[in-house]
This record gives structure tokens, C-alpha cells and sequence, in this order.
């Protein structure tokens, strides 16, 4: 006898896209230089049939991780978790120092994000604690967050949902 079917949505589309800079440090001693990415999002949730069939309407989806897309598109993306990059915010700037170097940004070209590293996997995740701040996920059990960060290098996120959340 087959087992249950399971339902799932993906949405993924080219403006789901968002250029933004980044650095990030590798062990004790590295850290990359600035530099940037075309990056790319997509969302995977899964979970029962609504009322309507659908597991989760298309549009709302693509229309609130756009949302979320576009809060970070031409950006300079900066942790304020990480245990040796400092992040400092004046009225008009944001001074970033690790070791001996240092960085100055005009504050509203950045992004101070949450998170230790910003780093493809800690993107997903924020991603997908925001998207799951703006959406109605009664019926989902899982959602999966990808980020692309150079053509065919993803990193993912999943979150597990109850069915009362």
C-alpha cells in the first residue's frame, strides 16, 4: 500500500537576486578580502493541502522573499555576531575593523545582519527566519532557504514547522 503523498512548493525566479558585498574570515588568521556576488534565493516549503489544494500559494511567496531580497540588494553585508570583526555605527557610517585593518561605509549602504559570518549558510538562515516572519505557515511542516552564491554553489537552510505555528 503507498504511503501518504507529500506536497511541496519551490519558487525560485531571476529578480529573486541580490548583489551585495561581503568578506568573511576562514580559522584564526584569514580574512578575505571585500568583494561581492550576484547572490540568488530560493524557497522550498512543504507541508498539507489547504483548503484550496494548494500547499501554499505561489505569489505570496515569491512576493515576500522578494521583499526580503531587496532589503539586501547593493549592499554591503556585515555580521554583528562575529567574535573578532567589530562593527561600529555612527550617525552617517559604519566603521568595520578585524586585526589591523579597516573599513569605513556610508551607514545606508549597509546591512548589519544578526549573524556571526555572512557567510551563504547564516544568509539562508536569516533569510528564512525573516520569511518565516511574514508568512501564514498553518499547513507547512518544513521550509528549505537557498542561497546561491556563485552559479551552482548553493547552501541551504531548513526549518521544521509544526503544524500550529
Amino acid at each position: 500500500m503507498p504511503s501518504s503523498p507529500t506536497f511541496a512548493v519551490d519558487v525560485t525566479k531571476d529578480h529573486l537576486v541580490f548583489s551585495a558585498a561581503h568578506f568573511i574570515t576562514i580559522g584564526d588568521d584569514l580574512c578575505e578580502r571585500l568583494h561581492g556576488h550576484n547572490w540568488r534565493v530560493a524557497a522550498h516549503v512543504e507541508g498539507d493541502l489547504d483548503e484550496n489544494c494548494y500547499v501554499f500559494d505561489f505569489i505570496a511567496l515569491r512576493d515576500t522573499l522578494q521583499l526580503l531580497v531587496n532589503q539586501l540588494d547593493h549592499r554591503m553585508l556585515l555580521p554583528t555576531k562575529h567574535p573578532t570583526i567589530r562593527v561600529e555605527r555612527t550617525d552617517a557610517e559604519v566603521v568595520v575593523t578585524y586585526e589591523d585593518r579597516r573599513w569605513v561605509f556610508p551607514k545606508d549602504e549597509c546591512v548589519l545582519l544578526p549573524i556571526q559570518q555572512t557567510t551563504a549558510e547564516l544568509l539562508a538562515q536569516w533569510l528564512g527566519e525573516q520569511l518565516l516572519k511574514g508568512l501564514e505557515t498553518g499547513n507547512l511542516s518544513s521550509l528549505t532557504l537557498k542561497v546561491e552564491e556563485n552559479f551552482g554553489q548553493w547552501a541551504s537552510c531548513t526549518f521544521s514547522l509544526s503544524s500550529d505555528t
